[in-house]
């Protein structure tokens, strides 16, 4: 009788998740010229960086390392820099549009809200992610590849921490509001300079490293082009790849946890208070 029961409703969930998914995905196709805009803006990143990447590798460096340190630290930023807009920040959109109010006070799954927004990013960012990896490719002419099984499930593990990233930002933005523009703007160029995004940790300080050291994203960074370039010299930079690989684990496994938890708090006090719709 309960599996009778269960059943309906799991079907509903299911429904309304993918509806949820279907709206994101027609919001998309009915901006074209931004559709082919971000191609572009990522292919005009994408050469400005690889450039000024070239900058910061040695001598010693082969082209193999210099374009692996690029790209794959590129892959991460862009994944991070996406959450924060598409997951984190999208609580401030719907606020402008005038339906945060109306969604959060209907019986809708506000869980599938958020996790509808990341099957669109994990699409759309993933597409934009091989157009810039296949564009540096062919700025520097090489691209390690190596211990792919395990470079996957780093990636998984870096994407899942990066989601819950982007759901405790959602709860940021219900509670700044107006300013969580301007922090998303911060939390991006934090990342690329203690994330070492586009050049190897050794070209920062010793006092910035140290700062690194404390950011798991920092070590996802560091131990997930490693793995890629087959641990090359010096590779990882932050500490020993069993320890990233430990500290990349559990950071993915309880972050989304984590960013839940604390977007279900802020939404239920936004409720209590009234403030859903002010901006």
């Amino acid at each position: 009788m309960n599996a009778i029961q269960h059943t309906p409703n799991l079907r509903l969930r299911l429904s309304t998740f993918a509806a949820m998914i279907r709206k994101e995905l027609i919001i998309l196709a009915r901006y074209p010229v931004e559709f082919f805009a971000s191609f572009a803006q990522v292919l005009v990143i994408v050469t400005v960086f690889t450039l000024a990447g070239l900058t910061f590798s040695s001598t010693g460096d082969s082209s193999s390392t210099t374009s692996g340190i690029v790209s794959y630290g590129f892959v991460l930023y862009l994944f991070l820099n996406d959450t924060l807009w598409t997951v984190g920040f999208h609580v401030r959109r719907e606020q402008v549009q005038g339906t945060l109010e109306q969604l959060y006070l209907s019986p809708a799954s506000k869980f599938a809200s958020l996790v509808a927004r990341v099957i669109h990013l994990l699409l759309w960012t993933s597409s934009l992610a091989v157009v810039a990896v296949l564009v540096m490719r062919f700025l520097l002419g090489t691209l390690p590849v190596h211990n792919l099984g395990l470079g996957l499930f780093l990636l998984a593990m870096n994407l899942s921490a990066t989601f819950g990233i982007g759901f405790a930002f959602a709860a940021i933005t219900l509670w700044l509001r107006q300013t969580a523009e301007t922090l998303v703007n911060f939390l991006q160029f934090a990342f690329i300079i203690f994330g070492a995004v586009f050049f190897p940790f050794s070209a920062l300080p010793e006092w910035m490293q140290a700062i690194s050291r404390f950011i798991p994203l920092s070590h996802g960074v560091d131990i997930f082009r490693s793995t890629l370039m087959d641990y090359p010299p010096g590779f990882p930079e932050l500490a020993p790849a069993e320890t990233q690989i430990l500290i990349v684990t559990v950071f993915g496994l309880i972050m989304p946890f984590i960013g839940y938890a604390m977007y279900r708090r802020a939404e239920r006090s936004a409720r209590q208070k009234g403030t859903l719709s002010q901006y």
